[in-house]
C-alpha cells in the first residue's frame, strides 16, 4: 500500500452496516479497493484490529482463503496499526514477510492484530497476525518508509 497521494485522506468512518462504527481507506489504493474491503478500528486497550468478511472472489482453486490475500490484507494492516506514526506522512511498503499457518473459507471473518515494533524515524517496523474463529492463519512482519515531502 502506499499511504499517501492526491486521494489519500484520513480513513473514513464506516456509519451503517456490519462495518458500522469501522475505519477504512477507500478510493486511494485501486488494487485493495479491488482486493478488499478492509476495515480497522482502535480497540478500548489501545490496540488496533483490522477485519474483513472472506468472499468467494478472496480464495484460490481448492477453495481456501489465496496466500495473496492474507499477503494483501496484511499489507493494508501494516498502515492501520501504524496509522498513529503516519497520520502527517505519506510512506511505502518496503519489506513484507510472512509465514501461512491456516486456512479460511468463504464467510469467515478474518481478523489482525498487531504491534509496532519500532517507529525509527523514516522506518517503522510492524507486526502482526492474521486469524478466523481464534486459529491462526498468517504471521506477518513488514517495514514502512515513509516518504518525506521535497
Amino acid at each position: 500500500m502506499d499511504g499517501g497521494g492526491e486521494n489519500m485522506g484520513g480513513p473514513q468512518l464506516v456509519t451503517e452496516g456490519e462495518w458500522a462504527g469501522w475505519r477504512t481507506w477507500r478510493g486511494s489504493d485501486p488494487f485493495e479497493d479491488q482486493s478488499g474491503p478492509f476495515y480497522f478500528r482502535d480497540e478500548d486497550d489501545g490496540t488496533v484490529r483490522c477485519a474483513f468478511r472472506a468472499e468467494k472472489k478472496h480464495m484460490n482453486g481448492g477453495g481456501f482463503m489465496h496466500g495473496g490475500c492474507m499477503m494483501t490484507f496484511a499489507d493494508f494492516c501494516l498502515f492501520a496499526i501504524g496509522w498513529s506514526a503516519l497520520k502527517d506522512t505519506r510512506a511505502v511498503t518496503v519489506s513484507l514477510n510472512g509465514e501461512f499457518v491456516g486456512p479460511a473459507a468463504v464467510g469467515d471473518l478474518i481478523e489482525a492484530t498487531g504491534e509496532i515494533v519500532r517507529d525509527g524515524g523514516s522506518l517503522l517496523f510492524v507486526r502482526g497476525k492474521l486469524s478466523t474463529g481464534g486459529r491462526a492463519m498468517l504471521s506477518f512482519s513488514g517495514v514502512v518508509k515513509k516518504i518525506r515531502s521535497r
